[in-house]
């Protein structure tokens, strides 16, 4: 029995924080397993982190000194700073719903999520279909899903794929509806302790995590300001939490990738305007066991990808490398199939190796 937390998940008592994240329910085990490991036995286990309105120049501005950890990423694994978002909206819900399903916005198989604010809905009545996630092609074939969120508006996402609005599991054994296994809503801190928990003791084949700090400090003091660049810090520590303990544990290092994106960048207060550069660049790192060591994504796909520059491709011809290419590439870093419907990284081309 997979352990489902509520819509909302604030503040736990003492017993549920223990269940939670000590994995003691439905008989898991308090060590780490690998009981759905991938046919390579390699990758058996990936966190997704998004980082809300992070804007790369903040990483160049603060450097290996104010962000260590970010660039850690980048010195140990794959990545480019010049990554871009949907080209439709450059705002949080639609990115972060192309992240999850692999799916472009407006343009034809779109999920159609242009609002940013939960509407009590699903992106399956949203896009007027059924549209699937990498949650359903995970948790379909066994493999417990996680998602934690600093934003309640992601509420509409584990929503979408709960025991309710889930479509039914038709592949191998019934696992159920409900996708998202195990989804939290609460602070940065708080929810990487969460992270952290299960990795120690039953670490979840697919964990999404929201980092919100940079976004919040963005729209209150303004982007690249002062409050902002100690928010990127800020959320430079938390992702420096988790790396290090992948690194801790021999297991983890050992079956265990990072994916690391944003959803928007930002200028003064705002990210709302999709053709303003420092909006629509967002950074793409990938970390972990199997992955290539200080090279560049682009350089590394020459064949498949193309650095855009300042540009801001359409959808036509070849692409950057965009934050939609999460879910499929997660999938693939897994051993599984591409998201059906998805219309970024469908071949799960995109190399890290």
């Amino acid at each position: 029995m997979l352990l489902r937390v509520g819509r909302r998940f604030g503040r736990l008592t003492l017993l549920a924080l223990i269940i939670a994240t000590c994995g003691l329910a439905g008989g898991e085990s308090v060590r780490p397993v690998a009981g759905t490991s991938s046919p390579d036995d390699v990758v058996d286990h990936v966190v997704a982190i998004s980082v809300d309105g992070l804007n790369p120049a903040a990483i160049r501005r603060l450097g290996r000194s104010g962000a260590p950890n970010l660039y850690r990423l980048m010195d140990e694994g794959v990545s480019t700073l010049n990554a871009r978002t949907a080209y439709e909206r450059t705002i949080t819900l639609p990115n972060h719903t192309g992240m999850v399903t692999g799916r472009w916005v407006t343009k034809t198989g779109g999920h159609r999520v242009t609002f940013n604010s939960d509407n009590g809905s699903t992106v399956h009545r949203t896009a007027g279909n059924y549209v699937r996630s990498m949650f359903d092609v995970a948790h379909n074939r066994g493999k417990r899903t996680a998602f934690y969120s600093t934003k309640e508006k992601f509420d509409f996402l584990d929503r979408s794929w709960n025991g309710r609005h889930g479509a039914r599991d038709t592949v191998g054994v019934d696992n159920g509806r409900d996708k998202i296994s195990r989804y939290f809503v609460d602070t940065e801190p708080a929810n990487v302790s969460r992270l952290i928990a299960r990795l120690n003791n039953a670490p979840d084949p697919l964990s999404f995590v929201h980092l919100a700090y940079p976004d919040r400090a963005g729209h209150g003091s303004g982007f690249m300001s002062g409050p902002y660049l100690r928010a990127v810090r800020h959320t430079d520590t938390q992702v420096g939490r988790i790396l290090n303990a992948i690194t801790a544990s021999s297991f983890l290092r050992a079956h265990t990738n990072v994916v690391l994106t944003s959803d928007h960048g930002g200028s003064s207060t705002s990210h709302s305007d999709a053709t303003m550069l420092a909006n629509y660049r967002v950074p793409f790192m990938v970390w972990g066991i199997g992955v290539s060591r200080g090279t560049d994504l682009y350089a590394l796909n020459s064949g498949d990808r193309r650095d855009p520059r300042v540009g801001r491709p359409t959808y036509a011809g070849v692409q950057p490398i965009r934050n939609g290419e999460v879910a499929n590439l997660v999938l693939d870093l897994l051993d599984l199939p591409s998201v059906p419907g998805s219309t970024f990284n469908t071949r799960q081309g995109l190399s890290v190796r």
